[in-house]
C-alpha cells in the first residue's frame, strides 16, 4: 500500500512539473511580453494582423501550410537559416505576441517562412502558390491552383498573373480569387526582421 501512494506521488511530481515546465512557465513569460519600441525610429515592434492579412491566416490554416512549413529562424549555433537567407536574426518570443494559435510549424519539407514577406514580392507568391513549378522547378509542393481562376482574355481582369512562357495559356488569363489574395496578404506581413534586444543575444 506505502509503494502505491510512492508511486501517485511520483507520477503527480513528474507529470506536475512537466506540465509546470513545458505549458505554465512558457505561458506566464508571454503573458509579460510588450511589443517593443524603438526610441531612435519610433517604430513598435509586432503589430496585430489586421484586414485582409489577418483573413489570409485563416487560409493558411485551413490549407494545412503548418505542416510543411515553419515559421521560426533558427539561431545560426543550431541549423544554417540565417546563412540560407530566411532571416537576418533568430526569431524570439516577442515575434509571436499577438499570434494565437502560434504557427512555429511541425517539420520542413518546404523552406521557413518567417521572413517569406520581406523575401517575395506579391507577383512571385501568387504565381508559386498556382504552380510552385514554375517558380522553383523540381519543387514538391502542391498546387494551390484551386484559389484561382482561368477567365477568357478578353475580359477585364487587371490583376491576373502573367505567367512566363511555356506556362502561358493562350487565350486564357489567370485570375486570383478573394482567398488566394488574403493568402498572399498575410504571407507579405510575414516579416520578423526588425531589430530585437534579446534577439542579439
Amino acid at each position: 500500500m506505502n509503494r502505491g501512494i510512492i508511486l501517485v506521488i511520483g507520477f503527480v511530481l513528474t507529470f506536475g512539473s512537466s506540465w509546470v515546465g513545458l505549458v505554465y512557465l512558457p505561458y506566464t513569460q508571454m503573458q509579460r511580453l510588450e511589443p517593443y519600441s524603438n526610441e531612435l525610429s519610433n517604430e513598435v515592434y509586432p503589430k496585430p494582423l489586421e484586414g485582409s492579412a489577418a483573413d489570409g491566416r485563416k487560409i493558411y490554416i485551413a490549407n494545412g501550410c503548418i505542416y510543411c512549413h515553419t515559421q521560426q529562424v533558427r539561431n545560426a549555433e543550431f541549423g544554417p537559416d540565417i546563412a540560407r537567407g530566411w532571416g537576418t536574426r533568430r526569431t524570439v518570443a516577442r515575434d509571436y505576441i499577438y499570434d494565437t494559435p502560434i504557427q512555429l510549424g511541425t517539420m520542413r519539407t518546404g523552406p521557413d517562412l518567417a521572413n517569406v514577406g520581406q523575401r517575395w514580392s506579391a507577383d512571385w507568391q501568387h504565381k508559386h502558390l498556382y504552380n510552385p513549378r514554375m517558380m522553383t522547378p523540381g519543387s514538391i509542393m502542391p498546387s494551390f491552383a484551386f484559389l484561382y481562376e482561368k477567365r477568357p482574355v478578353d475580359e477585364s481582369t487587371p490583376d491576373a498573373l502573367i505567367l512566363p512562357g511555356p506556362w502561358a495559356e493562350p487565350g486564357f488569363v489567370i485570375v486570383p480569387k478573394p482567398e488566394a489574395k488574403t493568402l498572399v496578404d498575410y504571407l507579405l506581413s510575414l516579416n520578423h526582421s526588425f531589430d530585437l534586444p534579446e534577439a542579439r543575444e
